[in-house]
C-alpha cells in the first residue's frame, strides 16, 4: 500500500501550497488590525483592499516562483503517492496562479470603481486558489475531497460577497444550495470506491481494477457519482443550471476567477482520477464521457444563441467550452492531456482579457453589461473592441485573429482523431459546435462594429491596470497564435506522472495512454 506518509515529506512536496495558505493567513490579520466602526474606517478599508490586493499579487508571483523553482528541480510528490510531484501538477499550479494574478488585478479595477469589495475579498481569493493546487496535486480521493472543499467553500463566500447586491446574494445562496449537493455525490462516490477497492489512493485503485475479471456494482455506482460530483464542479450539462445565474450575479471579477480558475483545477483532478486510477475501467465509463461531452458542447453552444447578457453569454460559452475540455479526458492519453494543458492557457487568457473589457464598459454598476452597452465601441473606444474581438475570436477558435485559440482547438482534435480508437464522431461534433458557436460571438462583434453607439450611454473610461492586462493578455494570444512553440513544449512536459512514461496498461478495452507525437 505504499510508503508512510511523514509530516517532512508532506511538508516538502505541499511547499507552495503551504506558502501561499501561509500568506493569505498573514493578509487576513490584517484585515482586522485596528478594527473601527466609523466613516473613516470605511475609507481605510477601501485603500486597505487595494493593499492587499497587491501583496497578494506578489505573494502568487512568489509561490510561482517556486513552482517554477520544483519543476525544474524535478522535486517528486511524497513517497506514498498520494501527493504528485510531476509535470503535470505544476503546470496546471502555473495555469491556476496565472489566472489568480490576472483576477486579483480585475478586482483591483473594479475596486477602484465601485469600492464594493472589503479587505477579506482577496484573501479569499488566495484560500480558493490554495484549495485549486491542492486538488492538481492529488492522488489520493480524500485529498481530492479536502482541496474541492477549501475552493468551494472560499468561492461560496466570493460569489456573494458584494453585500449590497441581492443579485449576488441569491447567486451565493444558488451556487452553496447546488454545491453542497454535489461535494455530496463527491464524498459517496468515494466511500463507494473505498469499500470496493480497500484504498483512496488513486495507484491502489488502478491495481485493483487491473487484477478484476468484472468490476462489482458498488465500484461502478461509485465511478458514477464521482461522474457527477465532478460534472457539476466543471459546469457540464445537465449539471450546468447554477452557471449562468451565479456568473451573471456575482462581481465580474469573481466571475472571471470562477470561469478560468475553478474550471482548470476541476478538469486537472477530473482528468487525472480518470487517467490514473480508472484506465483499466474505461469499458465502464467511456460512453457515460463521451455522450456527456456531446451534450456539454450542444447545450452551451445552443443556449448561448439567444443572450443578450453578455455575462450570461459568456457562462453559457463556458459551458460549452467545459464539452471541449472533457474530449481530452475521453481520449485518455497523454496527447490529450497536453491539449488540455494548452486548451485551459489559452482559455483563461482569453476569458480574463474579455471580462476586462466587460469591467471597463460596465463603469462599476452593480448589473451585468449588454449588448446595447457594447454596440459602437469601435466608435469611442476602438483598442477595447479590438481587444474584445480577439479574446471571442480565440474562444472561438479562429486562425490568427484567434490567437492561441486556433490551436487550442486544433490540438484537441488531433487528439482525438489520433487516439488508440479514434473519436472520429467526436472531432465532427467539436468543428459543429464551434461553427454554431460562431454566430453569438460574431454578434457580439458586429454590435461592436457595425451598430452606432445608443444615445445616452456613456463613453467608457478606461482604468490603467485593467487596460494594461487587456493589452498584456491581446497580445500574449496573438503572439502564441503565430509563434507557439514555447508553449507547446510546456504543455508536453505537464504530464501526469503515469502517462509521462511509455504508457498504461490496457484492460476491459480501455484506450492506451500514447505519445503527443502531433506536437513534436
Amino acid at each position: 500500500m505504499g510508503a508512510t506518509l511523514s509530516a517532512g515529506a508532506l511538508f516538502r512536496a505541499l511547499a507552495p501550497e503551504l506558502l501561499l495558505s501561509a500568506g493569505a493567513m498573514v493578509l487576513l490579520l490584517a484585515t482586522v488590525w485596528n478594527p473601527q466602526s466609523n466613516d473613516v474606517a470605511m475609507a481605510e478599508g477601501a485603500e486597505k483592499t487595494s493593499a492587499l490586493i497587491r501583496f497578494s499579487i506578489v505573494l502568487c508571483l512568489l509561490v510561482g516562483l517556486i513552482v517554477m523553482i520544483a519543476w525544474g528541480d524535478g522535486v517528486n510528490g511524497t513517497p506514498d503517492q498520494r501527493i504528485a510531484g510531476d509535470g503535470f501538477r505544476w503546470g496546471i499550479d502555473l495555469v491556476i496562479l496565472l489566472g489568480t494574478v490576472l483576477s486579483l488585478i480585475l478586482l483591483d479595477a473594479e475596486h477602484h470603481r465601485s469600492a464594493a469589495f472589503s479587505p477579506e475579498v482577496p484573501v479569499l481569493m488566495l484560500l480558493a486558489a490554495t484549495g485549486m493546487m491542492v486538488l492538481s496535486a492529488a492522488r489520493d480521493l480524500m485529498f481530492v475531497f479536502l482541496g474541492i472543499e477549501l475552493m468551494s467553500l472560499a468561492i461560496y463566500v466570493l460569489a456573494g460577497v458584494n453585500r449590497r447586491s441581492a443579485r449576488g446574494a441569491e447567486a451565493a445562496v444558488k451556487y452553496f444550495l447546488l454545491g453542497s449537493v454535489s461535494s455530496g455525490f463527491l464524498l459517496y462516490g468515494i466511500a463507494l470506491i473505498y469499500g470496493a477497492t480497500g484504498s483512496t489512493r488513486l495507484v491502489d485503485i488502478a491495481q485493483w481494477v487491473s487484477t478484476q475479471q468484472t468490476l462489482g456494482p458498488m465500484f461502478i455506482v461509485g465511478t458514477g457519482l464521482l461522474l457527477v460530483g465532478f460534472g457539476f464542479k466543471v459546469a457540464a450539462a445537465p449539471f450546468h443550471l447554477w452557471t449562468p445565474d451565479v456568473y451573471d450575479g456575482a462581481p465580474l471579477p469573481i466571475t472571471a476567477f470562477m470561469s478560468a480558475c475553478v474550471k482548470t483545477a476541476a478538469f486537472a483532478v477530473f482528468a487525472r482520477v480518470m487517467i490514473e486510477a480508472m484506465p483499466g475501467a474505461a469499458a465502464r465509463w467511456h460512453s457515460a464521457m463521451w455522450w456527456l461531452a456531446v451534450v456539454t458542447m450542444i447545450a452551451g453552444n445552443v443556449l448561448a444563441l439567444s443572450q443578450k447578457n453578455l455575462v450570461r453569454l459568456l457562462a453559457y460559452s463556458s459551458i460549452a467550452h467545459a464539452g471541449y475540455l472533457l474530449v481530452s479526458i475521453v481520449v485518455a492519453s497523454t496527447a490529450g492531456t497536453t491539449a488540455l494543458v494548452f486548451y485551459a492557457v489559452s482559455y483563461t487568457l482569453a476569458t480574463m482579457g474579455a471580462f476586462g473589457v466587460l469591467i471597463t464598459i460596465n463603469g462599476g454598476r452593480d448589473r451585468s453589461p449588454t449588448l446595447d452597452d457594447i454596440a459602437g465601441l469601435w466608435l469611442v473606444r476602438p483598442w477595447l473592441a479590438v481587444s474584445m474581438s480577439v479574446f471571442l475570436l480565440a474562444f472561438m477558435g479562429m486562425p490568427l485573429v484567434g490567437g492561441m485559440g486556433f490551436f487550442a482547438k486544433w490540438y484537441l482534435l488531433q487528439a482525438a482523431l489520433q487516439a488508440t480508437t479514434p473519436q472520429t464522431i467526436l472531432a465532427v461534433i467539436v468543428v459543429l459546435s464551434s461553427a454554431v458557436s460562431a454566430a453569438y460571438y460574431l454578434s457580439v462583434i458586429s454590435a461592436m462594429f457595425m451598430r452606432p453607439r445608443p444615445e445616452g450611454h456613456p463613453v467608457p473610461t478606461t482604468i490603467p491596470m485593467a487596460q494594461s492586462l487587456i493589452t498584456v493578455t491581446c497580445v500574449v494570444l496573438l503572439v502564441l497564435g503565430v509563434y507557439p512553440t514555447p508553449m507547446i513544449e510546456l504543455a508536453r512536459r505537464a504530464l501526469p506522472g503515469s502517462a509521462a512514461s511509455a504508457g498504461a496498461p490496457t484492460s476491459n478495452g480501455a484506450p492506451r495512454l500514447q505519445a503527443a507525437s502531433f506536437i513534436r
